[in-house]
């Protein structure tokens, strides 16, 4: 068998050797995107596998369906760059890997039952080591709590409990804020650190140049997504009306659909929304999206295909007529329209849309990102203004557009200025 150098100051930056020098209980990496703790975390875990005869991983995400194509595929994707997934069997059902010299484990479970998870037993050493992926997405301390309790008993000499947590930062109200970093009251055996894209060198430099772009036309997203700083939550112009859950197609199966499409190229994404509205309830299910840059009009009618839009009402950015058309005519999309526009339609769209609660499947993020980070702009005094910044709102716009046929849509016809203030002060909410 050939040598295998794993030498870790080749493998990660500096940033990262914490993964493999600190022995605290609790390793919290918040970062921007690009950071490269993901990646990190993955090479943590498969060499701590490999040193530790001990040691097995339990692999932790809100939602277990989001593993296979990130923490699982990403896990494989480093044991071929290390040259060393010959070492390990990798299965799908069940959902695991199998370091094969040892029998060790590196598990794979979602929070949607997390007294499931404390049930966990392993045939070889002890299950001692977690990382939580995408920690932002947890719904609870307290399950938290359950299934890092859970995780106990006396080790080998020298042997040690450990979890990682990586995510990115969206909301300063999140409970990772006070649990890691405040220095009042985080957990004393918590090493926390952020890093940004400046510690990953395997950065092309277009994106680094989309990053640094970021920076002067999205402040509010780049502070996480660029600097790996905590998001402001204050003047969120949907502030409470949004969550994460996952659901399934049954639920939403009998409720009227459509589609949002906002475009974009170079610097902006296009955004495809695909969203279901309970009018009873008053509950909109965004249940799918795409959300790219440089996209070309077939790639756009490609994607809309893909995910399902024919058939279905889809409502498009009205500045773009050139590619409404090109997408009807050209590449056969149909029932696509331009949505409506006219006097202060923006504001009232956002005001009308604030009459709902949405629900927002894991697969859509980048609908969820702008929610965390859409906010109402400031006068020169710093007071709010009852308009939203424009600049952060690519998937918020697809979305007002998608909802414009339940919202502003009378007899086919898109509503006067005079009606669609007649049905935003309808519903109290101006």
């Amino acid at each position: 068998m050939p040598v295998i150098d794993l030498d870790v100051s080749k493998i990660v930056s500096p940033a990262y050797y914490p993964l493999f020098t600190a022995s605290n209980r609790y390793l919290a990496y918040k970062g921007s995107r690009g950071s490269g703790k993901s990646y990190s975390a993955g090479v943590k875990v498969l060499l701590d596998t490999m040193i530790y005869p001990y040691a097995n991983w339990l692999i932790v995400r809100q939602y277990f369906g989001t593993h296979k194509d990130s923490t699982y595929a990403t896990l494989k994707r480093i044991a071929y760059s290390l040259g060393v997934s010959d070492l390990f069997k990798f299965t799908v059902s069940p959902l695991e890997i199998t370091y094969k010299q040892t029998g060790q484990k590196i598990l794979f479970r979602g929070m949607d039952d997390p007294l499931k998870i404390t049930s966990i037993n392993v045939t070889t050493g002890y299950l001692c080591r977690s990382w939580w992926e995408e920690a932002y997405e947890l719904k609870s301390l307290d399950a938290f709590h359950t299934v890092e309790e859970s995780m106990r008993g006396v080790l080998p000499d020298n042997g040690f409990y450990q979890s990682i947590i990586t995510f990115n930062p969206w909301s300063d109200r999140h409970w990772l804020k006070s649990e890691f970093f405040d220095e009042k009251t985080k957990d004393k055996r918590a090493l926390a650190l952020t890093t940004t894209y400046k510690d990953n060198d395997y950065l092309d430099n277009d994106y680094i140049e989309s990053l640094k772009d970021m920076l002067v036309r999205n402040p509010n997203r780049a502070r996480v997504a660029v600097l790996g700083e905590w998001g402001i939550a204050e003047g969120l112009v949907f502030d409470s009306l949004f969550e994460q859950r996952d659901f399934s197609y049954e639920e939403i199966a009998n409720l009227p659909k459509a589609v949002g499409l906002d475009f974009g190229f170079k610097h902006d994404p296009t955004a495809g929304e695909f969203m279901a509205i309970d009018q009873k309830n008053r509950v909109v299910y965004v249940y799918d999206e795409f959300y790219q840059q440089g996209m070309l009009t077939q790639q756009i009618a490609q994607a809309l295909a893909q995910h399902k839009a024919i058939g279905l009402p889809i409502i498009a950015d009205s500045a773009e007529q050139r590619l409404i058309v090109e997408l009807s005519q050209v590449f056969g999309v149909p029932n696509i329209r331009p949505a409506g526009k006219g006097k202060d339609s923006v504001i009232q769209g956002v005001q009308y849309m604030q009459s709902y609660k949405y629900v927002v499947h894991p697969r859509v993020k980048g609908l969820l990102e702008e929610f965390n980070t859409y906010v109402y702009g400031k006068d020169k005094e710093g007071n709010w203004l009852n308009t939203p910044e424009d600049g952060n709102n690519h998937a918020v716009d697809s979305l007002r557009y998608a909802m414009e046929l339940f919202m502003f849509t009378q007899h086919g016809q898109y509503m006067s200025y005079q009606e669609r203030q007649k049905a935003v002060k309808n519903l109290g909410l101006i």
